[in-house]
């Protein structure tokens, strides 16, 4: 019997295995976008358009294999973001096991209609994680790929403590790119940002868009909710669109730093750019009980 178009047509979702037997999740909508996000980290690995476009930049020297968090899609940084505190670079997260919830907390603002999404948990429940950092938390991740393409990640974290605690987050985005010397950002101008090659020193962003001839490394504040990625060689553009995220990173390693990463091809710099939605000059703090939540939301413009 053969499928209906109806049957053909409905986003999909799909528990797979990558090649160290680590369960990945596959989203794909009806036009034949997908999404790929591995347990290992909750992280998104791959973001592909219809025609299948990869949008997400990973390294060729990436290790795929757990705990190693990889170099390139969007890992997330939390609770800390870089070494802004006591824990490893950019917190434990992103080296965790996430779990596939069945049956998550309601999101009632969630229009799921043509959706394929999924959602993982990951909760305070190992001894690792107490040990460096003792606080009682649910992190709530749900992860959808629209009709349109778009990628939306949904946070929801929630103190199931007795005592308060304070976080910094971060979807450290890699977007693929043709040449770095090829492409702008713009809704940062005239910001302040913390320059972390300046020993996260404060200056004031000016000119208009932000464009790229050496290394940078930089958390601009209180930015606009929508920022902008132009591709000219390839005639696109990401906009990032962001609730509850008020800064924004910046990352390039550039030659030299690129060098020095041993995940990282020498030459590869010129084909990635992070830039995250973040919470970091201002950590989120939450009393008892309480829940916050922050929205990232990717998407791509072609232009003739």
């Amino acid at each position: 019997m053969e499928a209906s178009s109806d049957d053909e047509k409905r986003p999909m979702v799909d528990l797979v295995k990558d090649k160290n037997g680590t369960d990945q999740v596959l989203l794909q909508n009806p036009k034949g976008a997908s999404v790929k996000i591995s347990l290992h980290g909750g992280q998104v690995l791959s973001w592909k358009t219809e025609r299948g476009d990869e949008l997400l930049f990973t390294s060729a020297k990436a290790n795929s294999k757990p705990p190693h968090p990889v170099r390139g899609g969007i890992p997330i940084c939390f609770p800390q973001f870089g070494t802004r505190g006591s824990l490893e670079q950019h917190g434990f997260a992103r080296n965790k096991m996430w779990l596939v919830e069945n049956d998550p907390p309601a999101l009632p603002s969630f229009d799921s209609t043509g959706k394929a999404f999924v959602d993982l948990v990951l909760k305070s429940s190992d001894e690792d994680t107490t040990r460096i950092w003792p606080h009682c938390f649910e992190f709530h991740l749900r992860v959808s790929l629209g009709l349109d393409g778009n990628l939306t990640l949904i946070s929801r974290v929630r103190n199931i403590n007795s005592k308060p605690f304070s976080f910094s987050i971060a979807y450290h985005t890699y977007f693929s790119i043709s040449d770095i010397s090829e492409v702008r950002v713009e809704g940062l101008e005239t910001l302040d940002y913390l320059d972390n090659m300046l020993d996260k020193e404060r200056f004031t962003e000016q000119g208009d868009a932000l464009t790229f001839e050496s290394e940078i490394d930089r958390v601009y504040l209180n930015s606009k909710d929508v920022v902008a990625v132009f591709d000219h060689e390839r005639k696109r553009t990401f906009l990032i669109e962001k609730e509850g995220l008020p800064d924004v990173v910046v990352w390039n390693p550039w030659d030299k730093k690129a060098k020095a990463l041993p995940d990282l091809g020498d030459e590869e710099y010129k084909q990635m750019l992070c830039v995250d939605g973040a919470a970091i000059e201002k950590p989120i703090t939450l009393k008892p009980g309480e829940e916050w939540t922050g929205k990232l939301s990717l998407s791509l413009v072609l232009s003739t």
